[in-house]
């Protein structure tokens, strides 16, 4: 009977010792996974990294150029974020907006000097020249495997709500959201911005111009979440508004 005792408790041991060695494998195998994935978000990140800077390489040799589209570029970064935040997008959703934003005019590389950096109002047939940047900056960053959704973006950023834009002539929804939001967000700077032929209008006025175009231009939702999200950065203490932020978000790149 002891001996038979014993194989008893042999057996519970050796079923003991099979859960626990199966319990380590299964543990192993999670931890393997776990560390395979976060080599995988690591590479990921790191490619990402690479990519925007080469990006970021494009806009700088762009600002060798034209010194007004680099300042732009982060300015419309500024204001596209200034409204997702005031529609509540979430930390992936705001990098891509934030990216499409940075790299929406890098098209601009392509512009001949004389086009780009003209003093004067663009003729009909400059126009069409300068017409051609969101289609170049679309095939620039398509050329970046992470950058895919961004080229869209990019390419989108001058098609008008009522349909009379370009590149395609989107209407309504079906121009992608961030496109709609970077064109609120480029037109407000270009309004606002002191040029050699124009002064810049006050934020005030400029406020009163996206509402006259609301719903012909642009996506009149957006208008109006856009001026309270701005009117709420504009109650911030100074130093919490626009360089402090693209100095910390861009690591003093905007200087």
């Amino acid at each position: 009977m002891a001996k038979k005792k014993s194989n008893v408790v042999n057996l519970d041991e050796r079923k003991e010792a099979k859960a626990k060695s199966s319990k380590s494998s299964s543990n192993n195998m999670m931890v393997s996974i776990m560390n395979m994935t976060k080599r995988i978000e690591e590479l990921k990140t790191e490619k990402q990294k690479i990519c925007e800077m080469a990006a970021r390489t494009i806009l700088k040799a762009l600002d060798a150029k034209d010194k007004y589209t680099y300042g732009h570029s982060m300015r419309v970064t500024y204001f596209s974020m200034v409204l997702g935040k005031e529609l509540g997008l979430n930390d992936q959703e705001m990098y891509d907006l934030q990216l499409s934003a940075l790299f929406h005019d890098i098209g601009k590389i392509g512009t001949p000097d004389a086009v780009l950096n003209k003093p004067t109002r663009l003729n009909d047939e400059e126009f069409k020249i300068m017409k051609k940047h969101p289609t170049e900056s679309y095939e620039i960053l398509k050329g970046f495997s992470v950058f895919e959704k961004v080229a869209r973006f990019a390419k989108h950023h001058h098609e008008r709500y009522d349909g009379r834009g370009y590149p395609d002539g989107l209407k309504g929804e079906q121009i992608p959201l961030y496109s709609r939001i970077i064109l609120i967000a480029d037109t407000f700077d270009a309004m606002t911005s002191t040029r050699v032929y124009r002064k810049g209008l006050s934020y005030q006025t400029a406020y009163e111009e996206l509402n006259e175009f609301s719903g012909s231009q642009f996506d009149p939702e957006l208008v109006v979440m856009f001026i309270r999200g701005m009117k709420k950065e504009q109650a911030k203490k100074e130093d919490k508004f626009y360089i402090p932020l693209m100095d910390e978000m861009y690591e003093k790149d905007a200087a």
